[in-house]
């Protein structure tokens, strides 16, 4: 068994109402923001999964994705690889986005 750490990301699907991201939109302006736009507010969980190799964690995280952290119908998913569970937070900031493949809608 090993150790590994994912972040599931999800966001509302495209087309789909987004009253928070709305808000910090409609928001930038009384900071003196400008040029931002199209602005969609998610959420991020993070998880360390103990499997006998990654694809085996990823096929464990895929199923909590698809069947619990998110709700198929409105959200759409990206899952993440991060950093070992023994990393500092200052390392979990350079890890590599999602592929295209793992967006989920």
């Amino acid at each position: 068994m090993s150790t590994h750490r994912f972040a599931v990301n999800v966001t509302p699907k495209p087309g789909i109402l987004d009253p928070q991201g709305r808000a910090v939109e409609g928001s930038l302006d009384h900071l003196g923001i400008s040029g931002v736009s199209a602005v969609r507010v998610g959420r991020r969980v993070e998880l360390t999964v103990d499997a006998a190799d990654e694809a085996a964690a990823r096929a464990i995280v895929e199923r909590l994705a698809g069947e619990l952290l998110a709700n198929p119908l409105i959200e759409a998913y990206a899952i993440e690889s991060i950093a070992s569970a023994s990393s500092t937070p200052a390392s979990r900031s350079t890890a590599a986005p999602a592929t295209a493949g793992e967006r989920h809608a």
